[in-house]
C-alpha cells in the first residue's frame, strides 16, 4: 500500500468519509473535518510514520495533496 493510500485510510477513518472520495485537490473543509479531526489525523500520521508535522507546516497545507506530499517527503528523509 502506498503512503497516499495509507494516509487516506487513516484520515477516512477519523473524518468518516469514503476514502475513494478523497482527492488530492480536496481540503479538510471539503471532507467536513473539524479542528479536532485534523489534530487527530496529524497525530495518527505522526505515530504511523514516526515523523513530526510542525504546526507551522500543517497550516501551509492548501489541500490533501499538499499533506500527502509532505508526509511522503518526511518519510523519505527518514529512510536516508
Amino acid at each position: 500500500m502506498s503512503i497516499e493510500e495509507e494516509v487516506k485510510e487513516i484520515v477516512s477513518g477519523i473524518v468518516h468519509v469514503d476514502k475513494n472520495l478523497m482527492a488530492r485537490e480536496s481540503t479538510f473543509k471539503d471532507l467536513k473535518a473539524d479542528s479536532l479531526d485534523i489534530v487527530q489525523a496529524l497525530v495518527a500520521i505522526e505515530d504511523k510514520y514516526d515523523i513530526e508535522i510542525p504546526d507551522e507546516e500543517a497550516q501551509k497545507f492548501q489541500n490533501f495533496g499538499d499533506f500527502i506530499s509532505f508526509v511522503e517527503k518526511k518519510v523519505q528523509e527518514g529512510k536516508s
